[in-house]
């Protein structure tokens, strides 16, 4: 798996304004500030981008407790941009300590993000907008994806950034919110295992968690209901059975919309095909999510 290079070029946004001033393929942290908080993210540019040609930009949010780099090994998305020729941006969460134990603020989780109430969406809407206008971004080729606490963030962002946001795809998280109005049809790729014991597949209180809040998360089922009916998707899916995986797609949808959910049997709180996000939980190598995930995202721009 690709590790994050040392000697990462550490810039500020706000001293790269001038047009022209193009960033060369790698890695590069940056900072934007937003709400008068300063948030940093890590921007990995693919060896074909040029700052002419207009690329596709994945969004990958970590998981609570975690930061960008660990983002970057656990989904190996730099490596599949660099082969595929797309621009991946890893955000940091924010928290008490400057790069570690970071969250999102996904509605009703978590950490220090729900506690300090953090406009997360505004950040995410901001560093959209500044990337397409600093950086050669299709906006109609806008992704997201997150793990865990990020997958539950990801399901917040097809609910308040539908304007922006083509397709999402959460891995063990949940869609806890009960006012997601989006204003257009997102696609969706789910991926969830059956033995989750930190994001139930079947809903409820986790069996093991870290965050302090107590919270009940809605089932799988829920989320798929929501955004198979948002999206006007036939209501009986495509489903095969192959090893430990099951695939559900429902296709049919409005513009093309398409919900696909991947439940990995017995499968715990990881990144199926990636590194090991939690002890205790490793990660299915029947499928790669990343792998699927690119699949379905090329499948998806906005219309």
């Amino acid at each position: 798996m690709r590790k994050v290079v040392l000697g990462i070029v550490v810039l500020s946004l706000l001293a790269m304004r001038s047009q022209g001033d193009e960033l060369k393929a790698g890695d590069h942290v940056l900072s934007l500030k937003v709400c008068d908080r300063e948030r940093t993210y890590l921007l990995h540019l693919p060896p074909v981008y040029d700052g002419k040609r207009s690329l596709p930009l994945v969004i990958v949010l970590h998981g609570g407790g975690g930061n960008a780099p660990g983002a970057v090994q656990m989904t190996g998305f730099s490596e599949k941009a660099d082969k595929e020729g797309f621009i991946v941006v890893y955000p940091n969460g924010s928290g008490r300590l400057k790069n570690r134990l970071l969250t999102w603020n996904s509605g009703n989780c978590c950490g220090y993000a729900l506690d300090n109430n953090v406009d997360d969406v505004g950040f995410i809407r901001a560093l959209i907008d500044d990337l397409e206008k600093t950086r050669a971004i299709d906006p109609r080729r806008v992704y997201v994806t997150g793990m865990s606490n990020g997958g539950m963030m990801t399901y917040r962002l097809a609910c308040e950034l539908s304007d922006k946001i083509a397709a999402a795809a959460p891995v063990a998280g949940a869609l806890n919110l009960e006012n997601c109005r989006p204003i257009r049809p997102v696609s969706m790729i789910i991926f969830h295992g059956t033995a989750d014991e930190h994001v139930l597949y079947d809903g409820g209180e986790p069996l093991k968690r870290v965050d302090t809040h107590r919270r009940v998360d809605k089932p799988v089922s829920s989320a798929v209901t929501f955004w198979v009916k948002q999206n006007g998707c036939s209501e009986t899916p495509q489903r095969e059975e192959k090893g430990n995986i099951r695939t559900e797609i429902y296709r049919g949808g409005k513009e093309g919309m398409e919900v696909a959910l991947y439940t990995v049997k017995g499968g715990g709180h990881a990144w199926p095909g990636g590194e090991t996000y939690l002890l205790g939980a490793e990660p299915t190598r029947e499928i790669s999510a990343t792998d699927l995930m690119w699949e379905f995202f090329v499948r998806h721009p906005k219309r």
